[in-house]
């Protein structure tokens, strides 16, 4: 047989029957400090009015049946409701001084085996009992099993233990995302020939996409763009990771950019686990000629739309770096005119899906940068994106990244 998960399976509501809807509302909520569930009008013209206890999941339902009914005889009886607590003394002194009235206080209670008094006398178990009854007489239970006990503050110090990791992991998940968000490009090096802007929409609080704009120096501007393998808190240290090495290897892209990639790939390689990589899109512009040199380590064809309405795909030229020792690439060139548009993005961008499972996909892709190629960069992305958005309306899955840069 098949493991499947079980279905969920809770106690919903215990009914207790009362005189005065109201007048037990503030019993509960003010003497016994419960919480207010649920207080709905229902579509007979009767009300629902529902209570629980502040740390349980089961509510009881306060109904006020008419005087005529078989159930009104049921008000003021024995409920048969036992609420449990690890400190029944401590709950019995806060629940008395709120005017609850306790027909039984206290009492320790233990079941033994053996002869009483004997040598072989043993407790099994023990608890602490006490009843009280509401404004209508209905009567309850409050104990303390030792056992129950036990694991109440067992269960209380898990819950808690719980809550702090998860407060400390959104804290530094927090945090991460502050520092992360420093990593991407703060001010835009000035180019005279080119207008650029790129945009990085994380799927969670941090991810693994990069995208960077680098001085290399002498009228010379380098882009990158990359996808790191995995996603959440390992995928964006990988990216930290990749940044650095490339802003510290960037000053010999000026004069051999295939040099300054063969060591980011060994850093990467070296200083990662052996299933760590990235795919990767570096390109470097010169703003006197408008020469595009660029490598695709493994990563998706950035496009050229040029102005007679052509595209141009720019493949891998190389495989993903950081994941193997023995590495190399070849430098490719294009020549950019006046009107050309350039675009670099990721697998976020092509590979989100609407509700058919259609993916948005590179055509979509070019059509959109078509239709608002003569925008500036900057509300040529906006306007991608927002027509990514009206196409894929379900849930971000993956990191989405777009760099667009126009010849002016």
């Amino acid at each position: 047989m098949e493991d499947r998960p079980q279905p969920f399976l809770g106690l919903h509501a215990i009914n207790v029957y009362v005189r005065d809807q109201d007048e037990s509302l503030r019993f509960y909520l003010d003497c016994l400090g419960f919480r207010l569930a649920f207080d709905a009008s229902m579509p007979s013209g009767g009300r629902w009015v529902a209570v629980a206890p502040p740390d349980g999941s089961t509510v009881i339902s306060l109904i006020a049946p008419s005087p005529e009914s078989h159930e009104y005889r049921w008000i003021g009886r024995n409920t048969g409701i036992t609420f449990v607590t690890q400190d029944v003394l401590k709950k019995f002194e806060e629940w008395r001084r709120n005017g609850v009235r306790f027909l039984l206080t206290p009492r320790l209670r233990r079941v033994h085996i053996g002869t009483p008094g004997g040598p072989e006398e043993v407790p099994v178990w023990g608890g602490t009992f006490a009843r009280f009854v509401d404004p209508d007489g209905n009567g309850f239970s409050l104990v303390g099993f030792d056992e129950v006990n036990r694991r109440i503050e067992a269960e209380r110090q898990a819950a808690e233990a719980r809550r702090e990791a998860e407060r400390r992991a959104t804290q530094e998940l927090k945090i991460a995302k502050q520092v992360q968000s420093r990593l991407f490009p703060q001010t835009l090096p000035a180019v005279a020939s080119l207008e650029y802007a790129g945009e990085c929409i994380q799927a969670r609080e941090v991810g693994g996409d990069y995208y960077d704009f680098l001085d290399l120096g002498q009228g010379r501007f380098g882009f990158v763009i990359a996808d790191i393998a995995g996603k959440g808190i390992a995928a964006a240290l990988l990216m930290a990771n990749l940044q650095a090495n490339l802003r510290s290897q960037c000053a010999v892209a000026q004069e051999d950019p295939a040099r300054m990639l063969r060591s980011v790939n060994r850093l990467l390689f070296e200083n990662t686990g052996e299933s760590a990589y990235a795919t990767l899109f570096f390109a470097e512009f010169e703003d006197r000629t408008r020469r595009l040199r660029f490598a695709n380590c493994g990563h998706l064809p950035a496009l050229i739309l040029r102005c007679d309405g052509s595209v141009e795909r720019l493949d891998s030229t190389c495989t993903v770096v950081g994941l193997f020792a023995a590495w190399d690439c070849a430098i490719e060139e294009r020549q950019l005119s006046p009107g050309d548009m350039l675009a670099l993005y990721t697998d976020g961008v092509t590979e989100s899906f609407n509700e058919q499972g259609d993916e948005f996909g590179e055509q979509r892709l070019v059509e959109a940068l078509g239709k608002h190629r003569g925008c500036p960069a900057g509300e040529a992305i906006a306007s991608v994106v927002a027509d990514l958005r009206s196409f894929s309306t379900c849930e971000q899955h993956d990191d989405i990244t777009l760099i667009v840069a126009r010849c002016r």
